[in-house]
């Protein structure tokens, strides 16, 4: 297994009900690291994962330490199988669980802190005041051109939030915003504009008050320089510090996600095997789109971590 194996984090969206179970069932690592993760956060964020109800899960300031924790059971699981990652990315939220795994930051640290950051994002913006929208199939150069004209006829903040792939582009910001940058959206050529459920606007200038929040959170924890280079969302680059890495945390909660940057970042560093770590599959989804030559995998439950290691004993 001498492939150069980069592993994806997956941010907020990924959740469901009964993420990380079998993970905890099969694996002493995991099992260690729901503990872990309910002794930090003074509440059993395990049985949340495991049982729901879905509408506490939903919640941001839940979801956000819920998936974090997932995806470090799901990365210490394949640690104990010896698979280890020479590089590293998370979507959003996911760059915190890299960073983890990267050693920058203690666990129990980053999943009070998540779940700080979770509630300060919900309560940047009143309910219903900011959207957030899924562009589809229109160049990235035309959707901003699309936002600079909503916002100036509006008055209003609208801007890329998530430059997820070719073929997708998030909008977010103002509710009236987005929905003018989305008809314009279409107007220049979108195959498609999809409303999404979300409870506020992310990585928009809205969420100004969220970010000091996080500077604050972030000043009080000790960072070390990261054990493997982690792409930083807000530029698409590879972090090796501890300086960067809390500059890139701050930055990234109003700044776009340039994950195409970051994919090929990884790719341009020699990343052979990309493994999503994690519930769900949305970043292998979005890596086909990126790049269709890129070989991704994806660790969630039992099943998939069996899988992916027969395939990197055969790589």
């Amino acid at each position: 297994m001498s492939e150069k194996i980069a592993f994806l984090f997956p941010g907020q969206g990924s959740q469901a009900v009964g993420m990380g179970q079998e993970l905890a069932d099969r694996f002493p690592a995991a099992a260690q690291t729901f503990a872990e993760a309910d002794a930090a956060l003074g509440f059993p964020i395990s049985r949340l994962c495991f049982e729901g109800p879905e509408e506490q899960l939903r919640l941001t300031e839940n979801t956000q330490p819920a998936i974090l924790t997932v995806s470090v059971a799901a990365a210490r699981a394949l640690a104990e199988h010896g698979v280890k990652p020479s590089l590293a990315a998370g979507h959003s939220l996911g760059e915190w669980s890299a960073h983890v795994v990267a050693g920058t930051l203690s666990f129990a640290d980053a999943v009070r802190a998540v779940k700080t950051r979770g509630r300060a994002m919900q309560q940047a913006v009143p309910a219903g005041q900011g959207a957030m929208a899924a562009v589809l199939a229109l160049d990235a150069a035309l959707v901003a051109e699309a936002c600079d004209e909503a916002a100036r006829e509006t008055g209003l903040t609208v801007q890329a939030a998530n430059l997820n792939s070719p073929n997708q582009t998030v909008i977010s910001g103002a509710a009236a915003a987005v929905e003018k940058a989305s008809a314009l959206c279409k107007a220049k050529g979108a195959r498609k504009v999809v409303a999404l459920a979300v409870s506020a606007p992310f990585h928009s200038e809205l969420m100004q008050p969220a970010q000091e929040e996080v500077a604050r959170v972030l000043a009080g924890l000790a960072l070390g320089d990261p054990h493997i280079p982690v792409a930083a969302n807000v530029t698409g680059a590879l972090v090796t510090t501890a300086d960067a890495t809390r500059d890139a945390l701050i930055r990234q909660v109003t700044g776009a996600v340039r994950w195409v940057d970051c994919m090929q970042t990884l790719k341009t560093a020699g990343t052979e095997i990309f493994i999503e770590v994690g519930s769900g599959k949305v970043l292998c989804g979005l890596l086909k789109q990126i790049d269709p030559a890129l070989k991704s995998l994806n660790v969630e439950d039992a099943a998939s971590l069996e899988k992916t290691l027969a395939e990197l004993e055969n790589a």
